[in-house]
């Protein structure tokens, strides 16, 4: 009795090396790091360039001299000043709203389920555009915002129109926005904790303020500087609710680094010194972002030393 024995049947088709299959996977982030490169590459050539849109023929490098400019420029000093309040600001209210409402949100059921998906609809929305539906709201003529201020004596209230309040309004729009992103993190973190800890400290009757502080939050912390580092980045970049909002005004109550830059291309055609202002932002986010990185990575060696 001959064994018959069976052949699988070679693959047809293009087949890539395995020794060439990970530089092939690679391929797309190598593109991506490209197309990130160009541009800040020539950004930084430029910010040590008096370049100006208006005057091509005299671009020349001054080496250094629109850094040198910004120490004793008032201006930048309260750019800086105001961009690092506008992102302080946001972020502690944000983070002290959202982890409210994940620790309200923490029970699994249908009616928690439904509320934070509903919650979740600014998030949804372009901050450019809610800035412009806010700024309709506060109109002193007709908006809902300023109507409801007037009922508890708050009579023409500017808004954004006014020096005073400018900040504070940018920041209600911020927070109205942004605040879900804080809250669905916080939220998912606290809905992955494990339950052995909280299940013994409601056997020893132990207060939930000691569970809160001592058990909840330690071991949320990671979560809490996640989100923390993502907000703090791009609140300190922002531009789109700024912008729609005031322009960056009243004069320069909310000039921002973003719009200081863009206004600095756009109306004063100052390629050099805008170039000089993004740079500079960089550098701040990239401190920022070392100092996040650096503890969330210390935390979690901690946390497996205990485990």
């Amino acid at each position: 009795m001959t064994a018959v024995v069976s052949q699988r049947p070679k693959p047809s088709g293009f087949r890539i090396s395995k020794r060439v299959l990970p530089y092939v996977l690679s391929l797309p982030a190598l593109l991506v790091c490209i197309g990130i490169l160009i541009p800040f590459l020539t950004s930084v050539v430029y910010s040590f360039q008096r370049y100006r849109l208006s005057q091509p023929w005299a671009r020349q490098f001054n080496w250094g001299d629109n850094y040198i400019s910004f120490f004793t420029d008032p201006k930048f000093w309260n750019t800086l000043e105001v961009s690092l309040l506008y992102a302080g600001t946001t972020v502690v209210l944000e983070l002290l709203l959202g982890l409210a409402i994940a620790l309200l949100l923490q029970k699994r059921s249908t009616l928690n389920n439904f509320i934070s998906i509903m919650l979740l609809m600014p998030l949804m929305t372009a901050p450019a555009l809610a800035a412009l539906m806010w700024k309709l709201m506060t109109n002193p003529g007709f908006g809902v915002l300023s109507y409801l201020a007037s009922l508890i004596g708050l009579q023409d209230f500017r808004w954004a129109s006014s020096p005073s309040t400018a900040l504070f309004t940018v920041v209600l729009v911020d927070i109205w926005v942004y605040t879900p992103f804080i809250m669905i993190l916080l939220l998912a973190g606290l809905r992955s904790l494990p339950t052995q800890p909280f299940e013994a400290a409601a056997l020893d009757g132990v207060p939930r303020s000691f569970v809160f502080f001592r058990i909840t939050l330690p071991m949320l912390t990671p979560y809490i500087l996640t989100a923390t580092l993502f907000r703090l980045l791009d609140s300190i970049q922002q531009f789109d609710i700024i912008y729609a909002m005031t322009q960056g005004g009243p004069g320069d109550t909310l000039t921002v680094f973003q719009v200081e830059a863009y206004l600095n291309f756009f109306q004063s055609t100052n390629v050099g010194r805008s170039a000089a202002l993004m740079i500079i932002l960089w550098a701040i986010t990239y401190f920022l972002s070392n100092i996040f990185i650096k503890n969330w990575l210390r935390l979690r060696e901690r946390a497996r030393g205990q485990a």
